[in-house]
């Protein structure tokens, strides 16, 4: 008797644990991404991965990638769609501090800097380097010093990551120009503030970007 009530027991846990886990995945929303980290206050990891493989046969969540779960938006003409690299690489830094900074090719095709569709999606944080592939693009984390995030909560942080991957070269009037269009007065005058954060090159263009006679040519 007592074998079989500890079983009970058991599935009651299980039970629960899981109740829980589909309230906290309905809370975040269709396209949403999560790993066992989001869940790790419910119940050991070995319950948490328990419940992840039943809500992934029960065809609430389904498997992005390893460790990288999706509560997904569904079409009916092509099914369940694969959560966006934004939503995947937030879960992946909630394992860490929670910090993402885009840079490389994502950074500039953010701000309209370049065309280029990025072959996969760059970001920066302060927690543990990784990488997954969502379909055919890959995310990846790197893991950088906290004065590289110094600016990851503005604007700023975008333009030095674009910059950088532009290359002093090829940062002309043209790239001056779509970034006054491209941000606001506020994000513009923000700018010249962060330049203590930014590499030296980056000072003047800034300061040209920040340049009021730029409102008149929006």
């Amino acid at each position: 008797m007592p074998y079989f009530s500890d079983e009970n027991n058991l599935q009651k846990e299980m039970q629960a644990i899981e109740k829980s886990m589909i309230r906290r995945v309905r809370g975040r929303g269709r396209g949403s991404a999560v790993t066992p980290a989001d869940f790790l206050d419910l119940g050991t990891r070995a319950a948490v991965d328990q419940g992840l493989s039943r809500l992934v046969r029960k065809k609430v969540l389904t498997r992005v990638s390893r460790g990288v779960y999706s509560f997904p938006e569904t079409s009916a003409w092509i099914g369940d769609i694969s959560p966006s690299p934004d939503e995947v690489a937030k879960a992946l830094a909630r394992r860490g501090s929670g910090k993402l900074l885009p840079s490389g090719a994502l950074a500039a095709n953010l701000l309209g800097l370049s065309e280029q569709v990025p072959a996969k999606a760059e970001y920066l944080t302060d927690g543990p380097s990784c990488r997954v592939m969502v379909k055919n693009l890959q995310v990846v984390l790197k893991q950088t010093t906290p004065k590289n995030l110094a600016t990851g909560d503005r604007v700023t942080g975008v333009v030095i990551q674009a910059l950088r991957f532009l290359r002093r070269q090829q940062v002309g009037q043209e790239v001056v120009t779509r970034l006054r269009k491209r941000l606001k007065p506020a994000e513009r005058r923000q700018l010249v503030k962060d330049i203590p954060f930014a590499p030296a090159w980056m000072a003047p263009i800034f300061r040209k970007i920040a340049e009021e006679r730029g409102t008149a040519e929006e």
